[in-house]
């Protein structure tokens, strides 16, 4: 699993989304690492990472596989900041490994109570969708880059470089169908995660969401919120679905003010104080 690590202090991992890869968090990761040691993780069977044939593209799965990435990296525990698909991964790790999560913030994470990308998935899943998948990176450009203007909330701000990154990873052998195995199971790994939620209401958590989102439904986030006792809401103002690449220092700003905040409270929370008592 390849990673990119920046900065010193607390470790916080990023999780990329479906078709992301650690490089797209790069204009986000020099503001993030002013606060924390941050890993920015490919999954397995993306990005600059391993294609495994057969891989178990499952949630459970890819969570067991960031805790092996943990341990391989001699990290206890830390914080994640996770976007879209690996939002979900992070819940799912947060509920089955709750001792390795600190603190969750979660930018429009996939979850059981939206349906905006049903149609689309469902579309994949048929034979001329899995024919289409094997032929996306081989598309014009301006098809390629009109797919991606429509996850920013203002299509005209797309970043330079930003569509090699994605068709990049996908012209590598065996990526499409580690994103069509994942595509496979999506349904039923929501199904899933709505049970796995019950489990992670001790963390404290932000939920962040560009309000021109067409990816992951903003008004999810009510229904993710009854299942936190600590979290916290931020909008994004004009962002769409990826807003680590159309407003990075907003992002980063939001984040690290929450990270701080939170783990200055744990530093200053109640103590264990030793003491001798004489008796008469």
């Amino acid at each position: 699993m390849h990673c990119l690590k920046a900065g010193e202090g607390p470790e916080l991992i990023l999780l990329h989304g479906l078709l992301g890869t650690a490089s797209t968090w790069e204009l986000t990761i020099p503001r993030l690492a002013q606060q924390s040691t941050v890993y920015a993780v490919d999954a397995l069977g993306i990005g600059e990472s391993e294609r495994v044939l057969g891989i178990d593209a499952r949630l459970e799965a890819q969570a067991d596989r960031v805790v092996a990435f943990m341990d391989a990296s001699a990290i206890r525990s830390a914080d994640f900041l996770a976007t879209s698909h690996g939002g979900a991964v992070a819940l799912t790790l947060a509920a089955k490994y709750p001792a390795r999560v600190k603190r969750l913030v979660l930018h429009a994470p996939a979850n059981p109570f939206s349906r905006l990308g049903d149609p689309l998935i469902n579309f994949y899943l048929s034979g001329l969708g899995t024919w289409f998948a094997h032929r996306i990176a081989g598309l014009p450009e301006s098809m390629q880059a009109l797919a991606l203007g429509r996850m920013y909330g203002d299509p005209s701000n797309v970043q330079d470089g930003s569509l090699g990154k994605y068709i990049g990873s996908l012209r590598i052998p065996g990526t499409v169908e580690y994103v069509l195995s994942m595509l496979s199971t999506w349904f039923a790994d929501m199904a899933g995660l709505e049970t796995a939620l019950r489990r992670v209401r001790p963390f404290p958590t932000l939920l962040v969401w560009g309000d021109r989102d067409r990816a992951v439904a903003m008004k999810s986030a009510e229904d993710l919120q009854r299942y936190f006792d600590r979290v916290e809401f931020e909008v994004l103002p004009g962002a769409g679905h990826l807003p680590y690449e159309e407003c990075p220092e907003a992002l980063a700003r939001i984040v690290n003010s929450f990270l701080v905040r939170m783990r200055g409270q744990a530093e200053t929370g109640p103590q264990l104080v030793r003491s001798q008592v004489r008796l008469a």
